[in-house]
């Protein structure tokens, strides 16, 4: 899992081998775990999930 950036330890990384999903990042910080979609055509990020994630 190369990891592209650490920010206020959330470390946000990629999988090498998820070709049938659109260019999306995960993102990490202890048990806590996201995924964004990219949408390089208009600029924008739309959360694809998400998992012990407080409102925080």
């Amino acid at each position: 899992m190369p990891t592209v950036v650490v920010i206020y330890g959330w470390r946000l990384f990629f999988y090498s081998n998820e070709n049938n999903e659109p260019v999306h990042v995960h993102c990490g910080k202890g048990e806590a775990e996201c995924k964004y979609w990219l949408d390089t055509e208009i600029f924008e990020l739309r959360e694809a999930g998400a998992r012990n994630l407080t409102p925080r």
